[in-house]
């Protein structure tokens, strides 16, 4: 070989040691230096939140910070407002912390919280778990415009034997887009499954409201185990048996003691609007209205017209909050109540929450069109409807 082209293969090696040298010392820095880091690998791995001042709000009455069982916690005092983490704002990603809920309120985690009015929420019943069969024991509900929606959405309720009173448990979130997993103590079983997310927001910060004991946050953004982002199935998704398609009125007062009949029928002139049902069938009017106050009851009229091809008697089942007076073709037709908070025995199964086991009843459809009229009162918590016929055999919803 020439001295010449010994120099040109010596001084490529070089080139490509040293291109390879580079490239291993690129892998090695921390992905905040690499020059073409995305947003998301910006984000650290974990984020161990410390029990201080310098993140939690320290405020007298409110919280405290202390030694507890050789943990340096947090301690949420009776009837102090929801603490808010300080400076984190989470999207996706695993949750985790400990928690010793006290007193007999429910002990509430807020995420991806943009206020008060809204956030998304999951909280434990006092007295509720640890006990196999109370099917309460934990819930996952969202705040919509100020409002929790725990009697709209029942469905995101379960029991929670592991649960331990009076002594840590140790809880984990998966958060993915529109699901969730929720885990207590037992890792390997979700006590939820949250297949769509219902709050209106998509990220925000974390808080923690109830009386108790807090420890070891730890947030892993990002990080979902395989969790699909996309929402998961809605059972009746493919049912046509649903009502999904209504006009609806504005809200009007409608003082206590108040009632509806055929001669305080909707006048012409009442203006209604389109409104879609949410999954599983929900016409969710507190989405579109907001909170009721309390002992301040309102009302809205809902209509749907479908035509049927014979003369024929279809039931109809009906959930409901809080009561309805149904008319067929100007008619009455049904009247009832789910009242939570009168008496138990107000509340239809299952215990006041919205539900297609609320009530059912039937309804002669003649030949040609026919309008079902629902007018539907509210003055607590959540509101909404829920209605389904026997069979859509030879019947057509009319747009």
């Amino acid at each position: 070989m020439s001295q010449s082209n010994m120099k040109i293969t010596l001084k490529s090696i070089l080139v490509l040691l040293l291109f390879v040298a580079g490239t291993q010392a690129l892998a090695q820095l921390p992905t905040q230096k690499r020059g073409r880091a995305t947003a998301t690998q910006l984000l650290p791995a974990e984020i161990r939140v410390p029990m201080d001042a310098a993140n939690w709000p320290i405020q007298a009455g409110q919280t405290e910070l202390v030694t507890h069982q050789g943990l340096t916690v947090i301690h949420i005092l009776p009837d102090a407002k929801p603490v808010v983490v300080n400076s984190i704002t989470f999207a996706n990603g695993i949750i985790e912390y400990d928690v010793m809920p006290g007193g007999q309120g429910a002990a509430s985690f807020l995420f991806r919280r943009q206020s008060a009015d809204e956030t998304e929420c999951v909280y434990m019943r006092a007295g509720r778990p640890g006990n196999p069969a109370a099917l309460d024991g934990i819930q996952y509900a969202p705040y919509v415009k100020g409002l929790l929606l725990w009697d709209l959405m029942g469905q995101f309720q379960a029991p929670v034997p592991v649960y331990k009173k009076d002594e840590w448990n140790h809880l984990k979130y998966v958060v993915s887009g529109s699901q969730m997993l929720v885990y207590v103590n037992d890792m390997q079983r979700p006590v939820l499954e949250i297949p769509r997310l219902e709050g209106n927001i998509k990220q925000g910060g974390l808080a923690f409201d109830g009386t108790g004991y807090v420890a070891n946050l730890v947030i892993r953004p990002n990080e979902t185990e395989e969790l699909p982002a996309r929402e998961g199935f809605d059972p009746t998704a493919h049912d046509p048996r649903y009502l999904r398609q209504w006009q609806v009125s504005q809200s009007i007062p409608f003082p206590a003691g108040q009632d509806l009949f055929v001669g305080n029928l909707p006048k012409t002139d009442i203006a209604f609007q389109p409104i879609q049902a949410e999954r599983r069938g929900l016409v969710n009017l507190s989405r579109l209205y907001g909170p009721t106050p309390r002992d301040n009851r309102r009302m809205v009229w809902l209509k749907v017209k479908v035509k049927a091809i014979t003369d024929q008697t279809r039931k109809v089942s009906l959930g409901f909050s809080d009561e309805v007076w149904v008319f067929l073709n100007q008619q009455p037709a049904y009247i009832d109540k789910n009242i939570y908070r009168v008496s138990p025995t107000m509340r239809k199964v299952p215990d006041g929450r919205i539900s297609i086991e609320n009530g059912s009843f039937d309804i002669a459809l003649k030949a040609g069109e026919n309008e079902l009229l629902i007018g539907l009162s509210n003055d607590f918590w959540g509101w909404g409807l829920i209605a389904r016929l026997d069979s859509m055999e030879g019947i057509t919803v009319l747009p």
